[in-house]
């Protein structure tokens, strides 16, 4: 979770009462936040030796989907309207004097789109600064950073002096050789292209750099006399920098995600419009896409929920009534009131700063948080049950005991991999509607979750090929493919596989680990093709990548004879029948990518399709 670090005695001001180290991590308990340390012993001791110390600072754990929570501003207006000593604030979009006519403008270019095609802004009125303020304004921006915008790849965030640009505002993308400005902190102008070496060397921003190094335009915003504000998301311009004297702030945004560009334009604008002479008024900007059209940002507007007293009371054990339950949710910061045409119904508003109410079960979390955990009543459940594992995990301890009482070892790999791993490494093309990518991956090993257990497997050997031979190992465990019928776009299969490494290949082997297993489930063998009498599996030669030609096939199951019905050909017979499989004598291209100096065979199948007779077989006590 974030820690954020604030300034004790401002945070007592703040909340118009001081408090004890463990009053405090009380009300961080109850409000579902985490003190993690109090620096004044630390600050005090410094003092007495005479060495030089900041102001004690109280650190705070934060939920990381709390975004509002990030500086001192959300926490102590969290804890204030929590501790019921103000309501919550009302944030409002104020236009200048001559109504939306009147309102800056900012244009975004189509180039964008092949870089960083989203874009929104908004202004700070008024706002008076100071050194813990701006800090903490500073602060705020890093935080997001580091965060919801994950290190700038998603969203990046640039704030200027309004009083040093002229309007309208350009977001365009251009080559790097043909932008051109000075750079926050620095003394002289340089092209993006110098910039790229130059920021080489300063850590800070050199991470940065690679999210558009390699692009043939880079984001940039001008205003309207072709001053730079900033090239997102590397740095800013020194010309529009903010400082304790500013008094107008403009904000923009750029991102490739819409959702995140925003929460976190809502986050920075509505944390910090306290600061504005009208408190909490934001101004807002006319942004023109791409396309022509046009809307205002930011768009702070309440998104409109409905809670239901009974339904809090069942998952809290509570007796709440709908105002009472209201009244909880006002200590939330969520305006709540109990519907005229419904009782039990509780009409939320839920303010742009929490964009982590998704769902009528964080309405009533919030609810539980106001009551209080430690208050909610401990009843003994009202059912006994008694649990049972799925089908399809009974099935998967048939299999795993099987192949285990043959001898051969179970090995549990991670189940994401790289790209190269899933497709290249096994001879095989990404389609791009196959496997479920990793939006922002820690490393290159963890691109993609996995849709085959072979790559796991072959890594598993390569890490143990001093061990004596041969090597046989099994995993029976899951793989995700995308599924765009589904509403999380992905599904699981419960797939076995097996991989046989030896000085000689050993096909023979891993067939019989198929013959096995079907043996087990009772499944037999159809001998010919042509057989369409029953149910049961055969083999038929295939061609596949992975596999050495000629030595490879896949494994289909006939689950209902009714399936080929007035099919005369084999063709016509395999489209009757499904294919949950495939086994064969590994490429030695195959073997030579996962660095593996012995033939192998693999077999991987699907256990998906024999979960109803296994459901059955449990209800019938065969196992």
């Amino acid at each position: 979770m974030p820690t954020v670090a604030v300034d004790k005695a401002d945070l007592w001001e703040r909340l118009g009462q001081e408090y004890t180290t463990e009053e405090f991590d009380q009300l961080c308990f109850d409000y579902g936040l985490e003190l993690d340390e109090d620096t004044t012993e630390e600050v005090q001791e410094a003092i007495r030796n005479g060495l030089p110390a900041e102001r004690p600072q109280l650190k705070i754990e934060v939920p990381a989907n709390r975004y509002d929570l990030l500086c001192i501003e959300g926490i102590a207006r969290a804890l204030r309207v929590f501790l019921g000593k103000s309501e919550a604030p009302l944030y409002r979009l104020v236009y200048p004097p001559g109504g939306e006519s009147a309102l800056l403008t900012a244009s975004i270019s189509p180039e964008t789109s092949k870089i960083r095609p989203l874009f929104a802004c908004a202004i700070l009125r008024n706002v008076k600064f100071t050194p813990r303020s701006y800090a903490s304004f500073m602060d705020l921006q890093d935080k997001l950073h580091q965060n919801i915008c994950r290190r700038r790849q998603l969203v990046a965030i640039g704030t200027h002096d309004l009083d040093t640009l002229t309007a309208p505002f350009r977001y365009e993308a251009r080559a790097p050789k043909d932008i051109q400005f000075i750079p926050l902190g620095k003394d002289r102008s340089y092209t993006a292209e110098e910039l790229m070496t130059v920021y080489e060397s300063e850590k800070h921003l050199a991470k940065y750099l690679p999210i558009i190094r390699d692009s043939p335009v880079y984001p940039i915003i001008y205003d309207a006399q072709d001053r730079v504000l900033s090239m997102p998301p590397i740095i800013n311009s020194e010309h529009s920098k903010i400082t304790l004297d500013t008094r107008n702030v403009f904000i923009d945004v750029t991102a490739t995600d819409q959702t995140k560009l925003d929460i976190v334009v809502n986050i920075v604008s509505t944390m910090f419009s306290e600061y504005c002479q009208v408190p909490y008024t934001i101004e807002p900007v006319k942004v023109v896409s791409a396309n022509g059209q046009s809307h205002i940002s930011p768009n702070i507007s309440n998104q409109k929920r409905t809670a239901h007293a009974s339904y809090v009371n069942s998952c809290t054990g509570l007796s709440l009534t709908s105002s009472e339950v209201s009244a909880l949710l006002q200590r939330m910061s969520l305006h709540a009131s109990v519907s005229p045409t419904n009782l039990d119904e509780i009409l939320v508003n839920v303010p742009a700063i929490r964009p982590d109410i998704l769902h009528e079960c964080d309405i009533m979390e919030d609810a539980a948080i106001a009551y209080g955990f430690n208050n909610l009543p401990d009843t003994f459940p009202s059912t006994n049950t008694v649990a049972q594992p799925l089908a399809i995990s009974k099935l998967s301890d048939v299999v795993r005991v099987e192949w285990a009482l043959a001898g051969w070892i179970e090995v549990l790999p991670l189940i994401l991999c790289s790209h190269e791993e899933n497709f290249e490494w096994l001879n095989h093309q990404d389609d791009g509607r196959t496997a479920v990518k990793i939006a922002n991956p820690k490393t290159l090993e963890f691109q993609v979750v996995r849709t085959s257990l072979i790559p796991g497997l072959l890594k598993t050997i390569r890490e143990n090929r001093s061990h004596a031979l041969p090597i046989k190992i099994f995993e029976t465990s899951d793989v995700v493919f995308k599924d765009v019928s589904r509403e999380r776009q992905a599904r699981n299969e419960r797939h076995a596989a097996a991989v046989w490494c030896n000085k000689s290949a050993g096909f023979e082997i891993v067939h019989g680990m198929l013959d096995r297993v079907m043996k087990m489930l009772d499944i037999p063998r159809i001998r010919s093709e042509d057989d369409k009498s029953g149910t049961g599996y055969y083999i038929r030669e295939a061609s596949d990548g992975m596999f050495f030609p000629g030595r490879a096939a896949t494994i289909y199951y006939r689950p209902n004879p009714s399936n080929c019905t007035g099919l005369s050909s084999v063709d016509e017979a395999v489209k009757g029948d499904v294919q949950i499989g495939r086994l064969g004598i590994l490429h030695p291209l195959v073997l030579e990518k996962f660095e593996i100096g012995f033939p192998c065979s693999a077999l991987e199948f699907t256990l998906e399709p024999f979960k109803e007779r296994m459901q059955k077989a449990w209800t019938d006590e065969e196992y």
